[in-house]
């Protein structure tokens, strides 16, 4: 991808990508599909039909459009990886928006979804239901990730680089998807250290991983003792919430170190 761009689109995504041509699908998908299998609600159904502009399916890897086999195992079947693009309206609720399509997608989807200046990017790992034949349910939270003007040209050229057919793992399906969680978990990282890296190995990548939820954590705990601190009238509890924040601090740094760098 040339130039370093304000904004990341979705083309430039699917252009870090480097898929083959066998693989690209550009069709515009019904919103009738997302509100007869997707929307368990009449809340949903009105989410899907009044905060989505449109739907389009980028491109759909198959082992016989990217030349990387099946995944299956006691728990899911890789056939296929979707990738699509979602335009919202205004007051379409991205988040929600984003569960209800990997909820109604059977295969693992690679899914950006625009809402004005924000690009959004989810992704999703699927196993089968427990109980009901031939249906998949979201095995663990969805992985996401907001970019919007203020996030730097460099670093989202880095990462779309990183997204790279030829750079990602080729065993199965399911190795490559994981390969593109793991890139959207370095630039999860990025976005809080300023470097983009990607994770030499999955053990790398999960660490990673969990030293990100553990700082989200120790940021809303550290912006909750702040708050308590600033209205504090007596010195001794003052003290006390004070070094409580240099414990805080001291942790959010070490888990820092496991981003990739010691501190933002």
């Amino acid at each position: 991808m040339s130039g370093t761009p304000e904004h990341l689109t979705p083309a430039q995504i699917l252009s870090g990508m480097r898929l083959p041509p066998s693989a690209m699908v550009n069709q515009r998908v019904p919103k009738k599909m997302l509100v007869e299998s997707g929307a368990p609600t009449a809340a949903d159904k009105r989410l899907i039909s009044d905060g989505i502009d449109d739907i389009h399916w980028l491109a759909a890897l198959k082992p016989v459009t990217v030349g990387i086999p099946a995944y299956q195992d006691a728990v899911r079947d890789y056939l296929e990886i979707a990738v699509l693009d979602i335009n919202l309206r205004p007051l379409g609720k991205a988040s929600r928006i984003a569960e209800l399509v990997h909820r109604a997608i059977p295969y693992p989807t690679f899914l950006t979804i625009r809402c004005e200046d924000e690009l959004c990017i989810s992704l999703a790992h699927k196993r089968w239901a427990q109980n009901e034949a031939d249906k998949t349910v979201l095995d663990g939270d969805l992985l996401e990730v907001s970019l919007d003007s203020s996030s730097q040209p460099d670093l989202l050229q880095r990462f779309t680089s990183a997204l790279s057919l030829d750079q990602q793992p080729h065993l199965s399906l399911h190795a490559l998807y994981q390969g593109w969680m793991d890139t959207v978990i370095a630039l999860k990282a990025a976005l809080i250290t300023g470097v983009f890296s990607a994770s030499l190995t999955p053990e790398q990548a999960a660490a990673r991983h969990q030293a990100l939820l553990h700082v989200k954590k120790l940021q809303a705990e550290i912006a909750r003792i702040k708050a308590l601190a600033a209205k504090e009238k007596q010195m001794s509890r003052q003290v006390e919430l004070n070094m409580a924040l240099k414990r805080l601090e001291k942790e959010k740094t070490e888990q820092l170190g496991l981003l990739g760098m010691e501190n933002t």
